[in-house]
């Protein structure tokens, strides 16, 4: 394979974990503004543990 698609492999794959994190980010703020417990995989997607999210009491 030559470096240039290497390169791009790398760029692309950065791009998309940029774009996953980026709407885990936005699909959890949306729940919790709503009311709402946001979705495991969004949680998990950011590195917060969901059991220990829940967990979390509101006043």
């Amino acid at each position: 394979m030559e470096m240039s698609t290497l390169r791009s492999k790398g760029l692309f794959a950065t791009l998309s974990t940029f774009v996953e994190v980026f709407g885990s980010a936005a699909a959890a703020a949306n729940a919790v503004e709503a009311g709402r417990a946001p979705k495991a995989k969004h949680l998990e997607t950011l590195g917060i543990d969901a059991a220990a999210f829940r967990s979390i009491s509101r006043y």
